[in-house]
């Protein structure tokens, strides 16, 4: 039966173009976008995760940064510590020298107090972002942000680092830093001390050996600093070798497959003509019903 009224053929027209531009609308929104979900919407499930794992990738990328920050701090202080061993190791030859019969210890003195001032120097310096790692503190906790965990009971920040006592610093608030505090010679400490004429060889021996304990101890620092400059090194790479695997696992949940939409666009792009087509006929075959009454 043909009606004027009801044309359902055209209705059925209409509900196949109507299918096929709300398809072709999101096949164009994921090739422009390159994402096959963009928003809640189109799976809530997948789209709930990307964005968590978006954000922790965002907190990973403030790790890093951190990290960074890290490393620069030991790094000056692992320098400040191999310049002071460098200059202490001066400060040993020039009293070898100085247990030598003739030599003008007035002299070597002179020289000596110019390695000590070079000692304070290099301890003062060694500060990034207004944070000594290795003088002016009675002690304190060397400490840097190394990775952000997410576990079932919430989130958390953890830190790499190591506590340094007085004794563990080149040079502290209670004089008993590496170089300033007093060893076995009364002379002071080996930032401090002095060569007079009248010294003994027993006097500089004791000096010698105060020397000799100030570069072990400044030798055990560096390993402290260098075995975190390590640990940071390998947190470094793992948490940038991670943030490139939640990259990869978010894109494989929410990223469209490029040459899938290209098929998909180019098929519903001919659907389109031909529901317009076929809808153009519908409603065309109501003018038909013209010719039965002439």
């Amino acid at each position: 039966m043909t009606s004027i009224l009801t044309n359902n053929s055209a209705m059925a027209a209409l509900q196949t173009l109507r299918s096929v531009n709300n398809n072709l609308s999101d096949t164009q929104s994921a090739v422009s976008s390159g994402l096959r979900v963009g928003k809640a919407a189109d799976n809530a499930a997948y789209w709930s995760i990307a964005t968590t794992m978006k954000s922790d990738n965002g907190a990973l990328s403030a790790v890093s940064d951190a990290l960074g920050m890290g490393a620069a701090k030991v790094d000056t202080a692992y320098t400040a510590v191999q310049s002071s061993i460098d200059v202490v190791s001066e400060i040993k030859a020039k009293l070898v020298a100085a247990t030598e019969d003739g030599v003008d210890k007035a002299k070597i003195n002179d020289e000596v107090k110019q390695l000590q001032q070079q000692l304070k120097s290099i301890s003062a310096s060694a500060s990034f972002n207004g944070e000594n790692w290795v003088s002016n503190a009675e002690a304190k906790t060397m400490s840097v942000v190394s990775s952000f965990i997410r576990t079932a009971g919430g989130v958390s920040v953890s830190t790499s680092g190591y506590s340094a006592q007085a004794d563990d610093l080149l040079f502290s608030d209670t004089q008993s830093g590496i170089l300033d505090r007093t060893g076995s010679s009364a002379a002071g400490s080996i930032s401090e001390f002095s060569i007079t004429a009248g010294d003994t060889k027993g006097t500089i021996d004791e000096l010698i050996t105060d020397t000799e304990d100030a570069l072990k101890s400044m030798t055990s620092l560096g390993s402290k600093l260098g075995s975190l400059q390590k640990g940071i090194d390998l947190q470094s790479d793992f948490v940038s070798k991670l943030s490139d695997s939640i990259d990869s696992g978010v894109g494989r949940l929410v990223d469209a497959d490029m040459e899938e939409e290209s098929s998909k666009l180019s098929a519903l792009q001919t659907q389109q003509q031909l529901a317009v087509q076929s809808l153009s006929i519908a409603n065309s075959s109501s003018q038909n019903i013209l010719s039965l009454f002439r």
